[in-house]
């Protein structure tokens, strides 16, 4: 539908703490031109509830101008308030992205009919693809599987991403016909397994060649080769452990020359210790070379 891979793009920032557009327009060539069929803008990665709309709008005209015309672009308009979402969907949908990622309203704990209300409410904002995001670590509230079958009957409703490892619920989401994305990045290969597209990812900001190859051999039936390319990438998980997402995958990019920039409050610079931290994950992974003793 959208793609196989999706990657949920940082929003660099300048020193002063404003959106830096130059290195985010650079930073999307690069992600499409290495692994990625498109990429999601202001979703979790993108420290979207820190970002003001004009800010949100213009990152998805940077984003649409920039690889619009050869890839998919997704706007994360999703918040805890169902009508600033509606908004952010219409302004999104004029500036001509291709689909909606919409998150399970937080802070305010709706009940499970409340979140279909939430996301059918959205979706009636456009006629392109919603994918709605079930990621009860930073929720609270788990999309239930009957929640997920309401979701299914909404019409442009046509993906989840599951950022939870529950095989059943993932099972539940190919069933209800609707594209299952892995949410978080070690759940790309299991997910696979059980009828997935593929995933929208974090790691693919700095292996998304290897991720793009990894889902291209198990469609191929080199199901050897996808589970030792998956196992290959297990620095890369553990990079992104290092501290909350996007600290450790920003200090990253920094690391390897794409200047992103710091965070805006309440995310803060990783320590000298989670620094090295993920210097060492990227050493494993052969991006960079070991620092001299």
């Amino acid at each position: 539908m959208l793609g196989e891979i999706l990657t949920a793009v940082v929003t660099p920032f300048r020193p002063d703490g404003s959106v830096a557009l130059g290195p985010f327009r650079a930073l999307c060539r690069h992600l499409v031109e290495n692994g990625s069929d498109g990429i999601v803008v202001t979703g979790t990665t993108g420290e979207a509830p820190t970002l003001s709309d004009d800010e949100r709008f213009a990152l998805y005209e940077v984003a649409v101008d920039e690889v619009g015309s050869t890839h998919t672009v997704v706007a994360g308009t999703g918040t805890y308030d169902t009508a600033h979402s509606v908004h952010l969907t219409g302004r999104a949908h004029e500036i001509g992205v291709d689909g909606f990622l919409v998150v399970t309203p937080y802070y305010n704990k709706p009940p499970q009919r409340g979140i279909v209300a939430h996301v059918e409410a959205i979706a009636a904002a456009t006629d392109r693809p919603v994918v709605f995001y079930d990621i009860p670590g930073r929720v609270v509230v788990d999309a239930e599987p009957a929640t997920i079958s309401a979701l299914a009957g909404i019409e442009n409703v046509r993906a989840v991403k599951q950022a939870k490892p529950s095989l059943d619920a993932a099972r539940h989401v190919v069933a209800c016909g609707l594209d299952l994305y892995a949410g978080d990045d070690d759940l790309v290969h299991p997910f696979l397994e059980v009828g997935g597209v593929g995933g929208i990812c974090v790691y693919t900001h700095v292996v998304g060649p290897q991720v793009k190859e990894l889902v291209a051999r198990y469609r191929s039936g080199e199901l050897d080769r996808a589970r030792a390319i998956d196992e290959e990438l297990r620095p890369a998980i553990d990079l992104l452990r290092v501290q909350t997402n996007p600290i450790a995958i920003k200090t990253a990019l920094n690391l390897l020359g794409h200047n992103v920039g710091g965070f805006r409050l309440p995310l803060v610079d990783a320590t000298a210790e989670e620094e090295a931290a993920v210097r060492a994950c990227l050493e494993r992974l052969g991006l960079l070379q070991p620092l001299a003793a």
